[in-house]
C-alpha cells in the first residue's frame, strides 16, 4: 500500500468552508477511483493559517499513475482551490506503508 500526502494552507477564516469543500468534493472523488483504499483529511490551525493534509491510500504505484498521470509527484488541484489556498504547492509525497495496527 502507498500513502500519498498533499499539503495545503488556507486563511483560518476560510478553514470551515474549505473543510466542507474537501469533504463534499474531494473525498467522494477519491472514493470512486479504482484502487483507492481510503482518504483522511488532517487539519491544524496555526494562527491566521490553517494547514490541511490530504492523506490518501492506494493499492500500488500503478493505481496512482492512473489517478495522477505520468508524474505522480505532481499535485492535482480543483478549480475551486484558487478561492481558498494561499499557495499551490507543486508536489506531493509518497510513502510505502510498512506497518499497521487496528
Amino acid at each position: 500500500m502507498i500513502a500519498r500526502l498533499w499539503h495545503g494552507n488556507v486563511p483560518t477564516g476560510k478553514a470551515d468552508e474549505y473543510r466542507a469543500f474537501l469533504n463534499q468534493r474531494a473525498i467522494p472523488d477519491y472514493h470512486y477511483v479504482a484502487g483507492n483504499l481510503g482518504v483522511k483529511i488532517l487539519e491544524k490551525q496555526d494562527g491566521e493559517v490553517t494547514h490541511f493534509i490530504l492523506l490518501t491510500f492506494w493499492e500500488d504505484y500503478e493505481v496512482i499513475h492512473s489517478f495522477a498521470g505520468k508524474d505522480i509527484s505532481k499535485a492535482k488541484y480543483y478549480p475551486e482551490d484558487k478561492d481558498f489556498l494561499l499557495e499551490f504547492e507543486p508536489t506531493v509525497e509518497h510513502y510505502e506503508v510498512v506497518g499497521e495496527a487496528g
